[in-house]
């Protein structure tokens, strides 16, 4: 209900959830630097080094791991399939650039929707316009590699030695949210009690995050597909009433779900990671297609990234046919 009424709310939606996902990254982040000395060990930090790799192989069938939990993992590892597909739609109400000749999502109650069309805009491929172009590019490069790549490998990093530092490998069976419950006691006791809050403020924080921008992208994937398709003439439906009235209906199911009783969580995140997965390698085909038949040339990836779209494209395409198989025999 929170996320509900904040996207609906928010006169532009993107400039809200962007703020609102910085202050509750910043908080994480504050959490992660505080345990770094206060909770972590040189034991652990070495293990890090000399124990980190692992085994060798492909891991499927090792410890009850499965196609569909791998796939998911993967994609889940990752910004996901749907979260890709939106990328144009967040530069677009980021308002840089190209975004500034397309009409944002706003709150139908507190924004003011613009009257223009929702198809898309190519600019033409002059010097000056190039020029800006790169500029764009090498920022937004770095904003991936500093925001995203970056602060998500360290993070994780430093949480994975957290809790080897203070539960070790193997020594608990608890799962899913008992096992931060668990993190949380044991940080009560061996660093302060609220060190353990601490932490289970930081979880909380994370999970909500990660809600907020699942239903805040993938209500602007429908909306955007709805306008450009179904209901590209109609008046009333605009993009921005399409994305509330999919913002609630998500909350609405969801809640659904919970009321009913479904208590089935880690099989709900496996389907719904599994589908990510798959989206991953329609996505990496459907990009791949784009710039090879629709960008002007000058705008097309190539080389090294082109590559690794190809090498993502049949890696999650093999791993989609897996999971098929492996549903079709039982498995």
């Amino acid at each position: 209900m929170a996320i509900g009424i904040t996207l609906t709310l928010s006169p532009v939606v993107y400039q809200a959830v962007e703020k609102i996902q910085f202050v509750l990254v910043a908080l994480i982040m504050l959490f992660v630097v505080v345990a770094i000395p206060a909770a972590t060990t040189s034991a652990a930090w070495g293990a890090l080094f000399s124990e980190g790799v692992g085994q060798v192989g492909f891991p499927v069938g090792q410890g009850g791991l499965g196609i569909a939990l791998l796939l998911g993992a993967l994609a889940f590892a990752g910004a996901g399939g749907a979260n890709n597909l939106v990328q144009s739609n967040y530069i677009r109400d980021k308002g840089m650039g190209m975004g500034m000749h397309m009409p944002r999502i706003v709150s139908p109650i507190t924004g003011h929707e613009e009257a223009r069309p929702s198809l898309g805009y190519v600019f033409p491929t002059d010097d000056e316009n190039m020029r800006r172009w790169r500029g764009w590019w090498r920022v937004a490069n770095w904003e991936q590699f500093l925001a995203f790549f970056l602060v998500g490998v360290l993070s994780l990093i430093i949480l994975s030695v957290l809790a080897y530092s203070t539960l070790g490998v193997g020594r608990v069976q608890e799962q899913d949210l008992a096992f931060l419950r668990l993190e949380g006691q044991v940080l009560q006791d061996v660093v302060a009690p609220w060190f353990g809050t601490a932490f289970w403020v930081a979880a909380t924080v994370a999970l909500f995050s990660t809600n907020l921008g699942i239903i805040d992208y993938t209500c602007r994937l429908i909306a955007d597909q709805f306008k450009i398709n179904a209901l590209r003439d109609s008046r009333v439906w605009t993009e921005s009433r399409i994305y509330v009235a999919f913002v609630w209906l998500m909350i609405a199911v969801g809640s659904l779900i919970l009321l009913a009783g479904l208590d089935q969580p880690f099989a709900l995140v496996v389907i719904a990671s599994s589908i990510a997965g798959v989206q991953m390698f329609i996505y990496s085909g459907l990009l791949i297609m784009l710039n090879r038949r629709a960008l002007p040339a000058q705008l097309r990836i190539s080389g090294v990234r082109l590559a690794v779209l190809a090498l993502s494209f049949a890696f999650f395409g093999f791993l989609s046919v897996l999971l098929v198989l492996d549903n079709l025999g039982g498995g």
